[in-house]
């Protein structure tokens, strides 16, 4: 008997050693590692935008020129507009394309970010022919822009929203090129993000189109609280700049800027020394004096506007 049960209990020490061989050959359970963080969707840091910025943006690359000073009393008007008629959403667009609109809008937009507190918003709403981009200079890979909110609404406007930090500024880009700028800009979509914009920010400054080329700035028109009108000197045909005015709100017409006029520096506070311009002459952009009548009468007529509208 005890022969038996000696064999018995060596089978049954040998099956439970074999049932611990099978059972550590078998693959570890491996507990569930925590889900790594989400990351909140939001702005992107730009890349590039200094070294390869145009050098015509004298608030972003020379901001202590003669002719950053410009756009800075062009800053000062638009900030009054601000506290006096609630102006947020401004439009920065010319009779023609090549009369400096894109320029002006930039150097306007890196004034205004020069306040520590303000919250400038760039937007290109030039869907045809959108150059914010290169003028900034900025790299790498197309990213996504305000063209892609509109046509993807899960798409929030800080997913298309770069940040500039070195200018205390934020940009969208156009994006894609659509194939019916049209009925983009009439969708109420570039509403929505327009107006989610005004509430995000203290200014928000769109490169549109020129107005008598093509319709675009009479479609967002019920948007945006007024617009500049540059002038380029020398080269705005007369009869071009009369036609822009008469198809434009003349309520929200704030202004002309004249765009591209050199003047000698002798003319202004004692000449070339004050601003430390060796050269004497003015660089491109400046030349307000002529926008100020023009721009009371707007700022005027927009504030009754306003006044009859209500908060």
């Amino acid at each position: 008997m005890s022969t038996f049960f000696s064999a018995r209990e060596q089978a049954e020490r040998d099956r439970a050693l074999r049932g611990q061989i099978e059972s550590s050959s078998l693959p570890a359970v491996v507990e569930p590692s925590p889900a790594a963080p989400v990351r909140e969707p939001g702005p992107t840091p730009a890349t590039g935008a200094v070294d390869g910025a145009d050098e015509h943006l004298v608030s972003l690359l020379t901001p202590t020129s003669f002719a950053a000073e410009q756009y800075r009393g062009l800053r000062h008007l638009v900030e009054q507009f601000h506290k006096s008629a609630r102006l947020s959403v401004l439009a920065v667009s010319s009779p023609a394309s090549g009369d400096g609109k894109t320029t002006t809008a930039i150097n306007l937009a890196g004034a205004l970010a020069q306040a520590p507190e303000a919250r400038v918003l760039l937007v290109d709403l030039d869907l045809r022919r959108g150059s914010v981009r290169e003028h900034l200079g900025l790299g790498g890979r197309q990213s996504p822009g305000l063209v892609d909110a509109i046509l993807k609404p899960a798409l929030a406007l800080e997913d298309v929203t770069q940040l500039c930090p070195s200018f205390n500024l934020s940009v969208v880009l156009a994006g894609r090129s659509p194939a019916t700028h049209y009925e983009l800009l009439k969708s109420p979509r570039l509403g929505e993000l327009l107006g989610e914009a005004r509430h995000r920010y203290d200014y928000v400054l769109l490169d549109t189109p020129p107005v008598v080329v093509v319709p675009d700035c009479r479609v967002i028109e019920k948007w945006v609280d007024g617009f500049l009108l540059v002038v380029a000197a020398r080269k705005t045909p007369r009869k071009l700049l009369e036609e822009a005015l008469t198809v434009m709100d003349p309520a929200k017409i704030l202004g002309l800027v004249f765009n591209g006029e050199d003047r000698p520096l002798s003319l202004y506070y004692g000449g070339a020394e004050y601003y430390g311009e060796a050269d004497g002459r003015l660089a491109r952009g400046a030349g307000i004096a002529r926008w100020l009548q023009w721009a009371k009468r707007g700022g005027d007529a927009l504030r009754r506007q306003r006044s009859r509208r209500g908060p």
